[in-house]
């Protein structure tokens, strides 16, 4: 079933990654549940669209080999996603995982479908290139392309040698209709990759229904059978009119975060001319590819008193306390 509401296409796009679920028994949070510090802030800085272009890969490297950022996610079906995937091979001690792309949105610069035009025809344009918008490949994609697709993005992953951390949707496609959802949160419990889903409480329901996220009984249903490891907040990077008004915003963002798993996202890249012929964004991402190694950021979050953790710690300690509710199939040990 498509999600019929107002801004559907902007409020997807916006909340790319967030699913919420079944409230927590008790009012714990899922920080503590997984052994974290109660009422403590734990917080991971989180790269999007990593390995959609070669700017976006300098980035996210400087930052996770300086420990200023905690975790990336990479674009299987873009150009730069072989280069940043051989990266991770070598690296493993760091956490990435999959951003699952279901749309090519840029003007010039467009990529097709892992699993390829005639394996998943009902996702592609006229010229072969996956749908730019959210609202085209909802009403045209086919469930079980969409499933095929997300199978070919992680076993691609798999292929390399390289285990991702997480999953997660780029733009929020995966959430435009309750098929889709259901097919993303399956290939996640089968191949024990958590997704990346906020857990549904009084405070985080009445947010995301301010600000239009379509949330229904249907979909927490669905929700409510999901066993990994859950988010309880999630938020992406707010936009700037300058450098220092973008950082201030951000700190902000961070004060008013409650205490328990949090996930900030933001998009990366180094400046090129390049990157301006890509993407609109350009300027956004390119004080996002500065603002976690700023002094003054960092002297920041050590005020704050904040706790980092990234997606590989979250399941390892998930896997501790809870790894025995979810069966271990053959596809999970690739």
């Amino acid at each position: 079933m498509l999600i019929r509401c107002f801004g559907v296409v902007r409020v997807v796009a916006l909340f790319a990654g967030v699913v919420l679920v079944a409230g927590l028994a008790h009012g714990e949070t899922w920080g503590e549940k997984l052994g974290y510090p109660a009422g403590k802030k734990v917080l991971m800085l989180h790269a999007d669209d990593i390995g959609m272009c070669y700017e976006a890969n300098l980035a996210g490297k400087a930052y996770l080999t300086a420990g200023q950022i905690q975790s990336a996610a990479l674009m299987v079906p873009c150009p730069w996603y072989n280069e940043m995937a051989d990266w991770y091979k070598e690296h493993p001690e760091y956490d990435l995982g999959l951003h699952l792309a279901m749309n090519s949105e840029w003007k010039w610069y467009r990529w097709g479908p892992v699993a390829g035009k005639l394996k998943v025809p009902s996702m592609c344009d006229s010229e072969g290139f996956l749908y730019r918008n959210v609202l085209e490949t909802a009403t045209k994609g086919k469930p079980e392309d969409i499933e095929t697709e997300i199978r070919a993005q992680v076993d691609r992953a798999l292929a390399k040698g390289t285990r991702p951390g997480h999953i997660d949707t780029h733009m929020g496609t995966l959430y435009a209709r309750i098929e889709f959802t259901k097919a993303y949160l399956k290939v996640a419990q089968e191949y024990r990759i958590p997704a990346m889903v906020v857990e549904d409480t009084p405070a985080v329901t009445e947010k995301f229904k301010k600000q239009g996220y379509p949330i229904t009984e249907e979909s927490k249903k669905v929700m409510a059978a999901y066993k990994l490891p859950k988010l309880d907040d999630f938020n992406a990077a707010p936009d700037g009119k300058n450098y220092e008004d973008k950082k201030e915003k951000f700190m902000v963002l961070v004060r008013s975060l409650q205490p328990g798993l949090n996930e900030i996202i933001f998009h990366p890249s180094v400046m090129t001319d390049t990157l301006k012929a890509i993407t609109g964004s350009w300027q956004q991402r390119t004080w996002e590819s500065q603002m976690f190694a700023d002094p003054a950021m960092l002297a920041f979050f050590e005020r704050e008193g904040i706790q980092f953790t990234n997606w590989k710690e979250i399941m390892k300690r998930w896997e501790e306390r809870f790894g025995d509710t979810l069966p271990k199939p053959a596809a999970a040990q690739k």
